[in-house]
């Protein structure tokens, strides 16, 4: 009997371990698919590359083919021959484009029938070696709704501008389209280009117009630098699926547009995950001399980068409250340059207008600084530009630059004429 009893007690542990570890399994499957389901549109730095340097970040595993523009890929400068190569591998050149001002040429290349994007790329990149070849990246706009009533300049505390503050200034940005007979921008200078894709319509105008408005909008709107010029490029559309995206072509395409413009700044509000082929535009775009100013990105995440605000050359721009905590969703990491106001905002948007919250709307008041620095004489080079700011910042969270706050709230104040 005692040898019955040891022997079913055996067979017991070994059946609750096999147990114990499929609900495990299973419990580990389910967190990769949660993390996946709420990460959507971004990517991970792909650290063999070559390209701008990016600010160190932690490694996260791969994203899935969904998050990406399906069938289709991205190359940059490909060698003579390459269209024949590709075709008998069963790839299809879609569209080439001529970034002319950043001396880059662009194919937008079909993958096989059936062949995920992860795995054409890899294909791909093994008989191109050494060329930027990536992911069609989708964008998405980085904004969340809210409720009350406070435009830009109460809530960084800066006085009312006079209409003509800003002139003379040229400022870009690229995010959705913009509404430029919303009565926050009818009359403004600005300068509207969208680059969606011919076949697709371009996404709604509500994102692009709150950006805008807070950044050239007039005074009686809260806008920043009502006298400046506005250069405008859409970059979002609406595939077959009927989703908005914000597409990698499209910012490549506006970006160019920005060098050949010849913006002082350029306001990003977007995120996305890390590409080698917007990579190397950012590069040359870097070289033309264009300052570049991003969001930070709101996921919540210190393990998720969000680009191009992740990149070396980029101004990186996470979001306070009126009370100069963090804003709850925005994320965190070594890239973050700069906080300032971004939650509880009221923008305009078609029709009227509405609060929202996000690292999108604080990154207009970095812009603004930027763009007023430069113009008084302030080197252009992103290192000088952090340098300047960041003698110039209320220090938040722990003493000196921190992963959530960056250096913390400029305190400069705009000086309008």
């Amino acid at each position: 009997m005692k040898k019955l009893i040891i022997s079913l007690l055996g067979v017991l542990a070994i059946a609750t371990s096999a147990w114990l570890g499929v609900y495990l399994w299973r419990s580990f499957q389910a967190s990769e698919k949660d993390q996946a389901e709420t990460s959507a549109d971004i990517e991970l730095p792909d650290r063999a590359s070559s390209g701008s340097e990016i600010k160190p970040q932690a490694v996260v595993p791969e994203f899935p083919d969904e998050l990406v523009e399906p069938g289709e890929l991205l190359v940059a400068d490909p060698p003579k021959g390459f269209i024949d190569g590709a075709k008998r591998m069963g790839f299809e050149v879609l569209e080439v484009v001529q970034l002319r001002q950043l001396e880059m040429e662009i194919y937008r290349v079909g993958t096989p029938k059936g062949m995920k994007v992860s795995e054409a790329r890899k294909k791909l990149a093994s008989r191109f070696p050494g060329i930027a070849i990536d992911s069609h990246r989708r964008f998405e706009a980085q904004g969340l709704k809210e409720n009350r009533k406070k435009t830009a300049r109460p809530m960084a505390g800066w006085p009312k501008a006079t209409e003509s503050c800003g002139a003379g200034m040229r400022i870009g940005q690229i995010d959705s389209p913009v509404d430029t007979s919303h009565p926050a921008l009818k009359g403004q200078r600005i300068e509207f280009r969208s680059f969606h894709k011919k076949t697709r319509k371009p996404g709604p105008a509500d994102h692009g117009t709150a950006v805008a408005a807070m950044l050239i909008g007039k005074s009686n709107w809260g806008g920043l630098l009502p006298g400046a010029e506005l250069i405008a490029a859409n970059m979002f559309e609406v595939n077959e699926a009927g989703k908005v995206i914000g597409s990698g072509m499209g910012l490549l395409r506006a970006i160019d547009w920005m060098a050949q413009k010849k913006v002082q700044v350029v306001n990003m509000s977007v995120a996305g995950g890390d590409n080698k082929v917007v990579r190397k535009a950012f590069k040359a775009a870097r070289k033309k001399g264009l300052v570049l100013v991003a969001a930070a990105g709101n996921w919540g995440s210190a393990k998720r980068p969000a680009y191009p605000a992740a990149y070396g050359d980029v101004i990186a721009v996470t979001a306070l409250d009126k009370k100069r905590e963090i804003y709850k969703k925005a994320n965190s990491g070594a890239y973050i340059d700069f906080a300032a106001p971004g939650v509880r905002i009221y923008t305009a948007v078609p029709r009227g207008g509405r609060v929202q919250s996000g690292t999108s709307f604080a990154t207009p008041f970095i812009t603004v600084l930027l763009a007023m620095s430069i113009e008084a004489g302030a080197p252009s080079k992103p290192s000088d530009l952090r340098k300047m700011l960041a003698g110039r910042v209320l220090d938040l969270g722990n003493p000196g630059r921190d992963d959530v706050f960056g250096f913390g709230i400029v305190k400069l104040r705009p000086k309008c004429r």
